[in-house]
């Protein structure tokens, strides 16, 4: 699990990042985006991870998506910027992957949105 603090976790803010962020896709994610400004952009990034049932109709497929995402964003976590709400959108091909095509495509959508520190 990723530490509460950095858990996106309200219906509101994900309806905020869909209408007012920004969107990198890849082959099997969606990145969705959204700076925050004033005083909560020096709060820690908040992540969500939004699966259908268009991905698998078992759950335990998209509980085993959901984990091996978790896991990517943990090893991630210390080069995101903080100030932002980010939603990962799984696309249905995203069945066939495993945990490092996950890690290489998060790294690179969280590179093209600009949200990975230069480190």
């Amino acid at each position: 699990m990723l530490p509460k603090i950095h858990r996106l976790r309200q219906r509101r803010d994900f309806t905020w990042v869909y209408q007012k962020g920004i969107r990198r896709s890849s082959l099997h994610l969606t990145l969705r985006g959204l700076k925050l400004r004033g005083d909560r952009s020096v709060s820690p990034t908040r992540f969500g991870i939004s699966i259908s049932q268009k991905v698998s109709k078992r759950a335990v497929d998209r509980n085993r998506i959901k984990r091996q995402i978790r896991a990517a964003l943990r090893l991630l976590l210390p080069k995101i910027k903080s100030g932002w709400y980010l939603v990962i959108v799984v696309q249905p091909q995203a069945i066939e992957c495993d945990y490092r095509q996950f890690l290489q495509e998060l790294e690179q959508l969280l590179e093209d949105a600009e949200v990975l520190n230069g480190d």
